[in-house]
Formats: C-alpha cells, sequence, structure tokens
C-alpha cells in the first residue's frame, strides 16, 4: 500500500511562512493530480491547492494570491510554499494524490498552526 509522507508543518507566527512537503512511499503511476487540502476543527476539509500532471493548478479562495503548489514529477513530489500565513490557516493539512482509475491517496495530515 502507497503511504504519502507529509512534512514541513509547524508553528509560525502570522505573516509568516512554511513549505509542506509530500513524497510517496514508493512509485505511484498513472497520477492525474497532486495537492493538499486542509481540515480546522469543526470545518469541513477544504481544497487548499491541487496540480495536475500537466502543471494545471487550482486553488482554494482563502488562499489564492498567498500559497503556491509546485511538483516535481520525477519523484511525484507535491510542494506547497505558504506566504503570508494568517490564523485562519490553523488547520491539518493533508496531501492527496488522484490515481487514473483508482481514486484517491491520502497523507496522515500534518499541523499547521499559525499564531496571532
Amino acid at each position: 500500500q502507497v503511504q504519502l509522507v507529509e512534512s514541513g508543518g509547524g508553528l509560525v507566527q502570522a505573516g509568516g511562512s512554511l513549505r509542506l512537503s509530500c513524497t510517496p512511499s514508493r512509485s505511484i503511476f498513472s497520477i492525474y493530480a497532486m495537492g493538499w487540502y486542509r481540515q480546522a476543527p469543526e470545518k469541513q476539509r477544504e481544497l487548499v491547492a491541487q496540480i495536475t500532471i500537466g502543471g494545471r493548478t487550482n486553488y482554494g479562495s482563502p488562499v489564492k494570491g498567498r500559497f503556491t503548489i509546485s511538483r516535481d514529477n520525477t519523484k511525484n513530489t507535491v510542494y506547497v510554499q505558504m506566504n503570508s500565513l494568517k490564523p485562519e490557516d490553523t488547520a491539518v493539512y493533508y496531501c492527496n494524490a488522484v490515481i487514473d482509475g483508482i481514486g484517491d491517496y491520502w497523507g496522515q495530515g500534518t499541523q499547521v498552526t499559525v499564531s496571532s
């Protein structure tokens, strides 16, 4: 079973930056897209950013202009650079991979906390 290994979460002051990384534990073929979702306490899980194998990107409205997603296709590794962080960005961030013909893989989540 493939696992998505996440890193880069932590505590940061408002206005600061973090970069999250996600790497599969083994090679995954036929990846359509990889990205990040987040879930804050008592909130629904929401899209942060997603990038397709062809480089097309999608961002959740709250992070547009502040976060940037990128991918190293040779490693199937996805990154999200998070700048100008706000307290409302505090959440558990989950890596996601969409596999053609199969469905979704999910990471276990990494905590991002933004202090005031």
